[in-house]
């Protein structure tokens, strides 16, 4: 399908222009991803922490393009949109598999402690829930990473800041 991205274009601090095949994968798994990872919840969520740049989200399509939005800047900034991207050397606790960042919006595996059904998306796309299967999943699996972080984002906003 040809999309005719503009917005999608912006910027992300000085990284390159997000490629349209990102931008492709994020729209494909939007449109079949589970109603679940966007809806309200009762959590300080990455909605609440975008709202006044992003608006409340009040529909369900409101708040996918929210959260599309965000893992778009979230995957520049982090990999410059690289799946593949490895650990980053400047973080100092990334010293172990669990705590060591993997592909494109870098999570790690020590963050499945933050709610049981991460650890249960990991054990359905890759039968295993170690960390080494997560850095190997995060990177080759696209859509469990996309929708990873999407989850991610709806229990905390600070396992990204370093």
């Amino acid at each position: 399908m040809n999309r005719n991205f503009i917005a999608c274009k912006a910027q992300v601090f000085n990284r390159i222009v997000t490629p349209d095949s990102f931008l492709n994968e994020l729209i494909d798994w939007a449109n079949q991803a589970p109603d679940e990872v966007f809806e309200k919840n009762d959590k300080k969520d990455i909605y609440s922490s975008v709202a006044p740049e992003l608006g409340p989200g009040n529909t369900l399509l409101h708040r996918k393009a929210v959260m599309l939005e965000v893992l778009r800047v979230l995957g520049g900034f982090e990999s410059s949109w690289d799946w593949n991207e490895g650990r980053d050397i400047t973080n100092i606790n990334s010293n172990t598999a669990c705590t060591e960042e993997a592909g494109i919006f870098q999570c790690s595996g020590n963050s499945m402690n933050f709610d049981p059904s991460l650890k249960k998306l990991l054990k359905n796309v890759s039968g295993q829930t170690d960390c080494d299967t997560f850095i190997k999943v995060s990177k080759s699996n696209h859509k469990f990473a996309i929708e990873y972080c999407a989850r991610l984002l709806r229990f905390t906003i600070n396992h990204h800041d370093h």
